[in-house]
């Protein structure tokens, strides 16, 4: 009998981290995946990434659409979508073609938006203490 290739279906979460789970590296992933732990390194992806309510990220994000309900710290290119929740909180850049902060959401961030999302993330920019704003 013939194994069939699986389809991925984006709206099912197929990895996860839970609230007790702390990781360190490069995360690539096909479908949805959710961290509720904390993770910290870069993370590559077309998919859907969901960071759950007690979820710490500090990452560079490359990803098709984004939720985030938890932290995250560093820098999100959304090819697609970035959805800040009530409860989420962002430092850092984002960058998405369509951006949705809900109300309460924390949002700390240099946010670029546009019809058509960059390839590529912009270096954080490093600001000078003795500067005067």
């Amino acid at each position: 009998m013939k194994e069939r290739p699986r389809e991925i279906d984006d709206g099912r979460i197929t990895g996860f981290f839970d609230k007790d789970t702390e990781i360190q590296g490069d995360l690539r992933f096909k479908g949805s995946f959710r961290i509720d732990g904390r993770f910290k390194g870069t993370i590559r992806s077309e998919s859907i990434l969901i960071i759950g309510d007690q979820g710490k990220v500090e990452a560079d994000i490359q990803i098709g659409n984004i939720i985030i309900n938890g932290e995250v710290k560093g820098n999100i290119h959304a090819k697609e979508r970035a959805e800040i929740n009530s409860k989420g909180r962002v430092f850092g850049t984002i960058t998405s073609p369509k951006l949705v902060v809900d109300e309460g959401a924390f949002l700390e961030a240099e946010c670029h938006t546009s019809s058509k999302a960059p390839e590529s993330i912009p270096p954080a920019k490093k600001t000078d203490p003795e500067q005067k704003v």
